[in-house]
């Protein structure tokens, strides 16, 4: 049975009895900060027009930024699903290079403007592209970690999926294949409460979906994913276990979705508006600057500059993508047929 979910622990300095540096953590939280800042301006030029889409990470910063950092984000390689801005940003993809994704311009380091947005790829940065049908990803990170095996080579792969993704067929046998082959992979599943408008009550008949490990050889943790420093910690024992051969893991990080399901969604139809605002009291955001914050690494003064630096690093995005170019209508059929 997995364990039960771990709150975050009023211990102070946790992050250093977890080796992590107060700059370490101040990037965290700065990380988080830039993804929630990145989205919100995302559901501005959404509403206004200027882009078709957005599916938001907003209420789940804390457990993409925390599993990043615990990562070797030199080597290992990561497979996200289309709400990770958090993951992505820690990985080395630019506020510029994911505007110019949502504005669907040719310079889109992910397609070229040919994909929807949320579809994270990136070779330099081994950040692995999804696919639209969720889940997908799964036994693509099974295949990598198979890969790195066999080749003998040093990393880990990391695969995020929602909560509702933990019940298609492509997680199961790639959890079963992993566990089978002892293989290097990290399932995280990042629980937010709801697959678009179905409540978590309603997709899983056991009690949480990290149960689901032991019937494929793998341990299976479930933490407070409004803790960064939580999903740290689960995260890192998982890579340090498949570094040593152990095989792989399967984290649940519990959250809860602030926004509707996409930007096409109206949330209003299956939650209330009271229990929205009652989740956004444990924000993780709030939590986490509090903690920093008691420990006076957080100040006003450093708060009110990251958010400035953070504004104009935005509105600089926004300007260069809204300015870009559109792909040549000539290159259409480029990477559909064989040339």
């Amino acid at each position: 049975m997995a364990n039960s979910v771990r709150r975050a622990s009023v211990t102070k300095n946790r992050h250093k009895e977890l080796g992590l540096s107060d700059d370490q953590v101040m990037d965290i939280y700065r990380t988080m900060l830039l993804a929630r800042k990145f989205d919100e301006r995302l559901w501005l030029l959404n509403r206004s027009g200027k882009i078709p889409f957005v599916i938001s990470c907003q209420g789940q910063e804390a457990a993409q930024v925390g599993a990043a950092f615990a990562l070797n984000r030199e080597k290992d390689y990561v497979l996200p699903y289309y709400r990770d801005l958090g993951v992505v940003l820690a990985f080395g993809m630019t506020p510029q290079e994911l505007m110019l994704s949502n504005f669907a311009k040719a310079e889109d380091p992910n397609s070229g403007g040919r994909q929807m947005p949320g579809h994270f790829g990136q070779k330099k940065n081994r950040i692995v592209t999804g696919s639209s049908p969720v889940t997908t990803q799964v036994p693509h990170a099974v295949g990598i970690a198979l890969a790195g095996k066999m080749e003998k080579k040093d990393f880990v792969s990391l695969v995020t999926f929602g909560e509702g993704s933990s019940n298609q067929g492509d997680f199961h046998e790639g959890a079963n294949f992993a566990g089978v082959q002892k293989l290097p992979v990290i399932f995280m599943v990042e629980n937010n409460q709801y697959a678009i408008s179905v409540p978590v009550s309603k997709q899983l008949a056991c009690e949480k979906v990290s149960d689901r490990a032991q019937g494929y050889g793998m341990p299976g943790v479930t933490v407070d994913g409004n803790d960064p420093l939580a999903v740290y910690q689960a995260v890192k024992q998982a890579a340090d276990r498949a570094r040593n051969g152990d095989g792989p893991s399967l984290v649940e990080t519990v959250s809860y979705r602030l926004t509707p399901h996409s930007s096409d969604d109206d949330d209003r139809s299956y939650r209330t508006k009271e229990e929205v605002e009652t989740a956004k009291e444990k924000d993780s955001l709030k939590s986490f600057s509090t903690y920093l914050r008691e420990l006076n690494l957080l100040t006003e003064e450093i708060e009110g500059k990251y958010k400035e630096e953070i504004m104009k690093v935005i509105n600089d995005a926004t300007d260069y993508a809204e300015k870009a170019a559109y792909a040549d209508p000539k290159t259409l059929f480029d990477h559909v047929y064989a040339e």
